[in-house]
């Protein structure tokens, strides 16, 4: 289980900002603010760790320069506001950064995103290749775009999404409240803050209540539902004032900052679930000794020259499982390539992909954050 103390040994977080802590009472982007957080951010990925943005205050923003006072009810004006204000809102991150030596890239998704394999490894694709580089992944939901049977709902579960897809291993949540609070402190002037707890414990579910506010569209509710979907990968969560001073570097140093959800499992065998429930068993890949050795030692991929069969029929993104020559499994993951390109391309070195492919979609058949030893 993840502790404050050992936050700092943590090598990737997600960071959610909401609405309310972007803006200033709804009058636009608070540019004071977003250059607090990044001078926080820029110096934890300064120190070899890997970060993504996720951000609301695009519908915020666009309201602001329109001249809205409330927030559209009609999708087609949402979208409206979401286009204008996205200008303002990378604008401001991409200078910020900017100042401090890091570039920074727009990512635009929708639950198709998430949701169909192919796009699903091509966006895990992207962002891992964006973190490589040393780049702040900057997402949002393409509002501009989603329909109302396509959005996540609320930044709060595309960052919990985005957690997963990247394997993070903290999710931070910021907002305007401390945490999550043991009552409702409307009614109960003695609330105290929740510090730490396991996020699938039932008292959570009394005291996150459903409301929200009129900038956004999550809530307290919605952070616990993120900080569970965040967990079936293995990461832990922290709900915390984005107000607060150095709110980020603290939580990085391991001090007492707001709520901390754990995951109910171990990060190791959460992700092993995850992973292996996420879809079907698709095919079977038989493997010689030195890719056994390989994987067995932990954190290597699976290259093409390692496999010696392919069984079953399966398409990029499906998952496949991995065995020993006597038939052992001993992994599962998510295939780069689809059986037919397996087949043609196994036991040969990853500079031949190009060559009998005509094209190199990954060097990895399956890359080690898409695969877990069972």
């Amino acid at each position: 289980m993840l502790s404050r103390d050992r936050i700092s040994l943590t090598r990737r977080w997600v960071v959610k900002i909401g609405s309310a802590m972007l803006t200033r009472d709804g009058q636009g982007l608070d540019r004071e603010a977003f250059a607090s957080w990044v001078e926080q951010m820029a110096a934890w990925v300064s120190s070899g760790h890997e970060l993504v943005l996720v951000s609301s205050g695009a519908v915020a923003e666009g309201m602001c320069r329109l001249g809205w006072t409330r927030r559209p009810r009609t999708l087609h004006r949402l979208q409206a506001a979401a286009a204008v204000g996205q200008m303002g809102l990378v604008r401001a991150w991409e200078t910020c950064f900017a100042k401090r030596g890091l570039h920074t890239a727009q990512i635009l998704l929708t639950h198709d995103d998430l949701t169909d394999r192919t796009r699903y490894l091509n966006a895990r694709g992207t962002l891992r290749a964006l973190l490589d580089l040393g780049v702040v992944p900057v997402v949002n939901e393409n509002d501009t775009v989603a329909n109302d049977e396509l959005r996540f709902g609320d930044n709060d579960t595309l960052a919990a999404l985005v957690a997963n897809l990247i394997e993070a291993d903290l999710l931070v949540l910021l907002t305007d409240q401390q945490g999550l609070l043991d009552a409702d402190p409307r009614v109960d002037p003695d609330a105290r803050l929740i510090v730490q707890a396991r996020v699938n414990e039932a008292r959570l579910d009394k005291v996150a209540g459903d409301t929200a506010g009129g900038l956004g569209r999550g809530g307290m509710f919605t952070k616990l539902r993120a900080a569970r979907l965040a967990a079936r990968s293995g990461a832990a969560t922290v709900i915390a004032h984005g107000r607060e001073p150095g709110v980020l570097t603290h939580i990085a140093a391991g001090e007492s900052v707001g709520t901390l959800l754990t995951p109910a499992q171990e990060a190791d065998a959460a992700r092993k679930q995850w992973l292996a429930g996420h879809l079907k068993l698709a095919g079977h890949l038989t493997l010689d000794e030195g890719a056994v050795k390989a994987l067995k030692q932990g954190g290597r991929s699976l290259l093409a020259v390692g496999i010696k069969r392919v069984s079953g029929r399966f398409s990029r993104g499906e998952v496949v499982a991995c065995h020993d020559e006597q038939g052992r499994e001993l992994a599962r993951g998510l295939v780069n390539y689809g059986a037919d390109e397996i087949d043609r391309v196994k036991g040969l070195p990853s500079r031949a992909i190009a060559e009998v492919l005509g094209y190199v979609d990954e060097e990895e058949i399956i890359h080690r954050d898409n695969l877990v030893l069972v």
